[in-house]
């Protein structure tokens, strides 16, 4: 598999939080493919060329990436290859276990077990070498994978959602752009470097893939889970399968708004850059991929408790004087806020899903004076109990969506300079009303209620106020809330009723992490 790498940009001390650049190749672990990975454009002339080439990650419809998972156990063949091959999973594999269990149909994701990625996905110190390096030097068997003709079986019954727990979905060692461009000619997805298959029944479990949603990729870095609890599992496979599913993610791309810069000097973040690793290159390989440099809060994205949090033994006394001013307002008011190692790898993805709650505070959008700018307008704790009086009380576990309409709205292509964007740099340079912000309140309040995450429609839920934003920061923190910023189109979402999806990509050590939000409608 491909690398990546993460470096700090700015940390505590002097700094009030933590945020880091990655740089990630798009197949780099856990990942998915795009029908664009290796069909080529229709124009191109290459072979397998057509339209799904034209089908690159932002535009696969949201509702493929969920459905039921149909789990087909081929592990008794995991090692069943000479050195450098990968078993084949034929048509007649896929026969057999609908023969035991049920015939596949539209809306199932077909999941290939064969228990290979929990078994050889290790550190390289550690034996991971026989995850991929040893089969490609023909010194072990690799991965098993489905042939072309199983592909376009899987085609043929309208699967189009799979996945396997191997390196690639393409099988060593001559058939890997053949099986590809066999699914990838019917429009249909995967993942690879599955893991923890054997956790899911044959069929029943609610899979849900939440991709970063990258303009033109390949596909590329994904989170992958499963919901087995049975009533629940049928509500949302019957909202999959009826393509109730709306993403309300931002897309990824150089020429949109979608990384916050900070407040001021010194906080400057990674710019988003998108740049071709291959474009079907004679040299290099048939397929379509893309590597990116990003900061660890691009696009729609969860802040952890870890982001304005100093790991434990951290000396205060590190933080520039204003800052420690700040916190020591902020501790008077709300008591002490501690440390933290709550990293993205360590995040419990039951809290970051659940049922929605959509709160409507579009109206307050121009409220502010222009004379105070830059400023945001605050959702006070007011306007979660006067939600609550017209529409019922919050529940705990609820998942609670702040409509602001400020993304659809402002959320536009970079304009030429010296212009600045109506999103990002005109708000913080006072020349536009900022986003609106969680006030600190309001988020003591849902803590109160058993809300354990929030999310909502603008950049960041701390607004352009450098020190009322660390507030509204430090009080998610010290009430474990998290917070997940940057969604759109909110205004598709119901009131009540609604599931909603997200899972940061899953990167070590980092302290905030990008993803796809879905919501679902049972």
């Amino acid at each position: 598999m491909m690398q990546h790498i993460t470096i700090p940009r700015f940390t505590f001390g002097p700094g009030a939080f933590h945020r880091e650049t990655v740089v990630l190749d798009e197949h780099t672990g856990t990942q998915w493919d795009a029908p664009a990975h290796f069909v080529p454009p229709p124009d191109s002339g290459l072979p397998g060329a057509g339209p799904m080439g034209l089908i690159t990650g932002e535009k696969v419809p949201a509702w493929q990436f969920v459905g039921e998972a149909c789990v087909i156990d081929v592990t008794a063949h995991r090692d069943d290859a000479p050195g450098g091959s990968s078993f084949l999973i034929r048509p007649g594999h896929v026969k057999a276990w609908e023969e035991k269990h049920r015939p596949l149909r539209a809306g199932d994701v077909v999941l290939f077990r064969s228990d290979y990625t929990d078994t050889y996905y290790q550190p390289l110190n550690r034996g991971g070498v026989r995850f991929v390096v040893r089969p490609l030097t023909k010194l072990a068997p690799a991965w098993p994978a489905p042939s072309p003709e199983t592909m376009k079986y899987l085609g043929e019954k309208g699967i189009m959602s799979a996945g396997l727990d191997g390196a690639s979905m393409g099988p060593l060692p001559d058939l890997a752009v053949a099986t590809h461009q066999a699914g990838g000619a019917f429009g249909m997805i995967w993942i690879e470097c599955g893991t923890n298959f054997k956790a899911l029944p044959p069929t029943g479990a609610f899979y849900a893939l939440l991709p970063a949603k990258h303009a033109g990729g390949s596909g590329g870095e994904a989170r992958v889970l499963a919901i087995t609890e049975p009533k629940l599992a049928t509500e949302l496979i019957a909202a999959a399968r009826a393509k109730r599913v709306t993403d309300v993610s931002v897309t990824l791309d150089n020429n949109l708004p979608v990384t916050w810069q900070g407040h001021g000097p010194g906080e400057e973040a990674q710019r988003y850059l998108a740049e071709p690793l291959n474009q079907f290159e004679k040299p290099r390989g048939p397929y379509m991929a893309w590597t990116h440099t990003f900061d660890s809060q691009v696009g729609t994205h969860v802040v952890t408790p870890a982001f304005t949090l100093p790991p434990p033994g951290f000396d205060a006394e590190k933080f520039a004087p204003e800052i420690r001013q700040l916190r020591d307002e902020f501790e008077k008011k709300h008591g002490p806020l501690g440390h933290s190692s709550d990293t993205i790898d360590k995040l419990p993805l039951n809290r970051m899903i659940g049922a929605a709650r959509v709160i409507d505070v579009s109206s307050l959008r121009g409220s502010t004076k222009e004379a105070a700018r830059p400023a945001s307008p605050f959702i006070t704790a007011q306007h979660v109990l006067d939600h609550e009086k017209a529409h019922g009380p919050i529940a705990a576990g609820e998942i609670v969506l702040f409509r602001t309409g400020y993304t659809d709205a402002k959320f536009k292509p970079l304009p030429d300079a010296p212009a600045q964007d109506e999103c990002f740099a005109a708000p913080l340079a006072g020349k536009s009303e900022g986003w609106p912000a969680l006030s600190p309140e309001a988020i003591v309040v849902l803590a109160g209620r058993g809300v354990r995450c929030a999310g909502i429609d603008a950049p960041t839920a701390g607004g352009v106020e450098r020190d009322a934003s660390l507030m509204t920061y430090w009080a998610a923190a010290r009430n474990n809330v998290l917070l997940v910023e940057f969604l759109i189109g909110l205004g598709t979402v119901p009131e009540k009723g609604a599931w909603f999806l997200f899972a940061p990509i899953k990167i070590e050590g980092i302290r905030s992490g990008h993803g796809r939000a879905l919501v679902m409608q049972p």
